[in-house]
C-alpha cells in the first residue's frame, strides 16, 4: 500500500470548492428518477444521461473532484466510443465505484438492514483499479425508529464498513466510507445527534482495529439533521453548530476529508448547510459534498430524455455545482439562486 498516493488523492476529492457527484444510482433507484421525468430506464438512455453530466465542462473542471460510478456506467462508452470513465479523466476529476451490493435483513433484528457485497471484493477491486477507478464507496445504513437502532445493527456495519475499506486500500483505492444514519423518521435533531455519535464512534474503533489508515480515506456521513418527519425542524444555523461540534468529537484530524450526503434534503437546504458548516472554520479537515440527487435533480428535469434539451441540462448541473463548490467554502449566499432562476 502506497499511503502517500491514497492521502494524495483523499486531499484531491475533498479540494476547496469542490466536491464529490454520486452518480452511482442502482438500476431501480435511477428507475424511479427516470419515471418521475417521463424517461424510459434503458441502457442507452441511462449512458446518455451520464454522458451529459461529464461532458458539462463548466461543471466538471471546476467543481466537481470526482465521480462515483454504477458498475453498468463504468464499462460503458459514450456515443462516440469515448469510455464514460476517460471522459471523467480528461475533465481534471478522479473516476470512483460504488461497491456494495445493496442491503439485506440482519437477523434477529426487526426492521435493520447489513450491507453486503464483501465476498470476492479483493479481485472485483483489482479490476475497478485496472479500469481506472481511483476510489470506492461503501454505504451502510443506519434507521432511527421505535427501538432502534440496536447496537447490533450499528457493529456489523461498521465492521463490513471497515473490512471493506481495509480491502480498499490494499488495492490501492481510497475508501469513501458512508455510515448514513437515515433522517426518515419523526425523531428530532437531538436523536439524531446522539444515533450518529454512537455510529461513528463505532466506525472508527472498527477501522482502527482492522488498521486502515485514516489519512487514506474519505468520510461521507449525514448531517446532524431532524427527521423528515419531526414537527419541530431545525434550523440551519443548528444543523451546522450541531453537525460540526458531532464531527469533531467523532473524527480524528488524520481523516483528509469529510464529504456529506445529502440524504433526501432540497437542493438549496443540502447547499446552505454546508455553506453554514464553513462560517464555523476553521476545520481540521477538509469539508465538501459528495451530492447526488441534490446536484441531480435539477439537471434531470431539465433533460427529461430528449437530444435537444442536452445543454440546458447541462446549464442546471453548472449552476447546481458551482453553488454547492461555493458552500464548500463558505461562499455561497441564497441570493445567487435567484439570479440564475
Amino acid at each position: 500500500m502506497n499511503l502517500t498516493e491514497l492521502n494524495r488523492i483523499a486531499t484531491a476529492m475533498v479540494a476547496p470548492g469542490k466536491g464529490i457527484l454520486a452518480a452511482d444510482e442502482s438500476s431501480g433507484t435511477i428507475k424511479k428518477r427516470f419515471d418521475a421525468i417521463g424517461v424510459e430506464s434503458t441502457e442507452a438512455n441511462r449512458r446518455d444521461y451520464r454522458e451529459m453530466l461529464f461532458r458539462s465542462k463548466e461543471a466538471m473542471s471546476q467543481y466537481i473532484s470526482g465521480v462515483i460510478l454504477y458498475d453498468e456506467t463504468i464499462w460503458q462508452d459514450a456515443k462516440d466510443g469515448t469510455p464514460l470513465i476517460r471522459l471523467i479523466e480528461e475533465s481534471g476529476a478522479l473516476p470512483g465505484i460504488k461497491v456494495d451490493e445493496g442491503t439485506q435483513a440482519l437477523p434477529m433484528c426487526p426492521g435493520e438492514l447489513v450491507t453486503v457485497g464483501l465476498d470476492k471484493l479483493a479481485e472485483r477491486l483489482k479490476k475497478y483499479y485496472e479500469r481506472g477507478a481511483r476510489f470506492a464507496k461503501w454505504r451502510a445504513v443506519i434507521d432511527i425508529g421505535s427501538g432502534i437502532p440496536s447496537m447490533t445493527a450499528i457493529s456489523v456495519n461498521a465492521h463490513a464498513l471497515a473490512r471493506y475499506a481495509a480491502l480498499c486500500q490494499a488495492a490501492q483505492i481510497v475508501p469513501i466510507v458512508e455510515p448514513e444514519v437515515l433522517m426518515d423518521g419523526d425523531h428530532d435533531i437531538e436523536r439524531c445527534y446522539e444515533v450518529t455519535q454512537r455510529v461513528l464512534n463505532k466506525t472508527f474503533q472498527e477501522l482502527r482495529e482492522q488498521r486502515v489508515a485514516l489519512e487514506g480515506m474519505v468520510l461521507k456521513p449525514n448531517m446532524a439533521i431532524s427527521g423528515k418527519k419531526c414537527a419541530k425542524q431545525a434550523s440551519v444555523e443548528e444543523v451546522a453548530e450541531k453537525t460540526i461540534r458531532l464531527l469533531k468529537a467523532c473524527v480524528p484530524a488524520a481523516v483528509p476529508g469529510i464529504a456529506f450526503l445529502s440524504g433526501g434534503q432540497s437542493d438549496e437546504e443540502a447547499t446552505a448547510h454546508l455553506n453554514a458548516m464553513h462560517k464555523l472554520g476553521p476545520l481540521p479537515w477538509g469539508l465538501t459534498f459528495s451530492y447526488g440527487r441534490a446536484l441531480q435533480a435539477a439537471p434531470q428535469k431539465a433533460w427529461s430524455g430528449k437530444a435537444e434539451n442536452v445543454a440546458a441540462g447541462q446549464r442546471a448541473f453548472s449552476h447546481r455545482a458551482r453553488m454547492n463548490g461555493l458552500a464548500s467554502k463558505g461562499e455561497w449566499q441564497a441570493s445567487l439562486e435567484k439570479k440564475a432562476a
